[in-house]
């Protein structure tokens, strides 16, 4: 019986039973070892907080910690890296499909004329990034800061007349958010962010400027942002939750081990490099002044003369034991928390071959896939669109109705020879349609298709044979695929 219980019977004995009544029976009812607490489950922490409440005050702190590992430690700087490059790589291409008539190609050529303001720098508020690289840029915060916000410029036309569209994007941290501000009106703002009522997002109280910039140019201000000029990416991993956390939050104390562990072992490594002499004197010897002088340059073939009465010990440097086995485990826990393949991080292809390279991308591929539908394409990509169409409807051109695809940056394949002619007979069965096999490697089929016309005509007004159809490539199935080498 705990101190409270005492106190409760003392007063009411009849309240007191109860307590130990249902102590008893919920005792007995507990079927989930991990949901006692005891002696195993000592130290282990279960808060009951909603999914953005759990990282509410310390936000900041996970971004500065992660950013602080990205800066100074390698893993998690080819962590980050092979992230972007997967997701994003060259970047994901917009391409515009024409809706009913098909054949206005004028109209068609205006849209890829407004197109381009994406496609250049003219879409970035500082006129440094195109659409590429700041998808490069968004995938890249994001998984340093968990979130990003772009913010929509509108601009005046007659002000800036080399825009194709009346607004310019701009890009920035989650730290322009203002957290000292409580409310607006009956809304609920938290950590700079508005909600409504209904709990959705109805704006953003942003800083005109970056809060830790070496010097501010003026007063540090917030202004309210409307959420439509505003496009927030972030991963989604709780229901309800609207906040992001940077992707190193679970792995941040293995990698700050290893990352100890590794410069202990390097520190050892250099003493081990060390060769030491101690002089072990007689006794009574008599110790000259310069006792020991050259033994400091102890180089192959020198000849050091000792003293009477000294004679060298060598000292017997440390052993470096199990370093390759520990980082690999390691490392191999940081590659699943970020959701990569340990090959992919550590840049270590031991004994891999084609089976095991394929098997080891496959989860990966996945991964990657689902960040690219729900973050880029989902997220920032459908956010664009959508400014795009309404900057088109500030223009006053009446233009035709249109589709804007997205295609992601191609997946560099294990082995061509053996996955293409896969692919190839997944479409001759039906099971696969070959726009969505190009799309799946990342091209556009409506620029393959012109392009083969166009080398169809060019070849034919060469006078060139067709080019073979090559679609019954055959494959090697005595070929093993364990063999190193493949």
């Amino acid at each position: 019986m705990n101190p409270i219980d005492r106190v409760v019977s003392f007063f009411s004995p009849e309240a007191g039973y109860k307590r130990l009544r249902a102590r008893a029976g919920a005792a007995q009812l507990m079927n989930f070892d991990a949901a006692s607490r005891g002696r195993r489950t000592y130290g282990w922490k279960a808060p009951g907080s909603s999914a953005d409440a759990a990282a509410y005050g310390h936000r900041g702190r996970l971004r500065n910690l992660s950013r602080d590992m990205i800066r100074n430690r390698p893993y998690a700087a080819r962590g980050r890296d092979v992230v972007v490059a997967n997701v994003v790589g060259e970047g994901i291409a917009p391409s515009i499909r024409m809706e009913g008539d098909t054949t206005d190609e004028p109209g068609k050529a205006r849209l890829q004329h407004y197109l381009q303001h994406l496609l250049t720098q003219d879409a970035d508020a500082l006129g440094e990034y195109d659409l590429f690289e700041m998808q490069g840029i968004v995938m890249s915060t994001v998984f340093a800061d968990g979130e990003v916000l772009a913010r929509r410029r509108m601009r005046n036309p007659r002000l800036d007349p080399h825009l194709r569209l009346p607004y310019q994007v701009e890009l920035i941290e989650a730290d322009y958010l203002d957290p000292t501000v409580q409310s607006h009106g009956e809304n609920l703002v938290i950590e700079g962010i508005e909600y409504g009522p209904t709990g959705a997002i109805e704006a953003y109280h942003l800083y005109n400027e970056h809060p830790g910039a070496v010097q501010n140019r003026k007063a540090l201000t917030s202004t309210r942002v409307h959420w439509s000029d505003i496009l927030h990416i972030r991963r989604f991993d709780r229901a309800g939750q609207l906040r992001g956390v940077p992707w190193l939050a679970p792995v941040m104390m293995t990698l700050g081990e290893l990352g100890d562990y590794q410069e202990a072992q390097i520190l050892k490594q250099r003493m081990a490099a060390l060769m030491a002499v101690i002089l072990e004197w007689d006794d009574g010897a008599k110790r000259p002044a310069n006792a020991g002088a050259g033994l400091d340059e102890l180089a192959p073939g020198a000849v050091v003369s000792l003293p009477a009465g000294a004679k060298p010990n060598f000292t017997d440097p440390p052993k470096i034991d199990g370093y390759d086995e520990f980082m690999r485990r390691g490392l191999g826990m940081v590659a699943m928390g970020l959701g990569i393949s340990y090959e992919s991080l550590a840049g270590d292809l031991k004994g891999v071959n084609f089976s095991s390279g394929r098997m080891g991308r496959m989860e990966m591929d996945r991964l990657i896939r689902m960040w690219q539908r729900n973050l880029m394409i989902g997220q920032f990509c459908r956010g664009m669109e959508r400014w795009f169409r309404e900057g088109l409807a500030m223009t006053g051109e009446t233009l035709p109705a249109f589709t804007m695809d997205w295609t992601p940056p191609r997946r560099i394949l294990v082995d061509p020879t053996k996955e293409i002619p896969a692919m190839v007979k997944e479409v001759e069965a039906g099971l696969n349609s070959r726009q969505r096999t190009q799309r799946e490697l990342g091209r556009d089929p409506d620029t393959i298709r012109a392009e083969r016309a166009q080398d169809a005509q060019a070849d034919k007004a060469a006078g060139l044979e067709p080019v073979a159809s090559q679609g019954g490539l055959a494959v090697d199935s005595n070929k093993d695929d364990d063999d190193e080498g493949d």
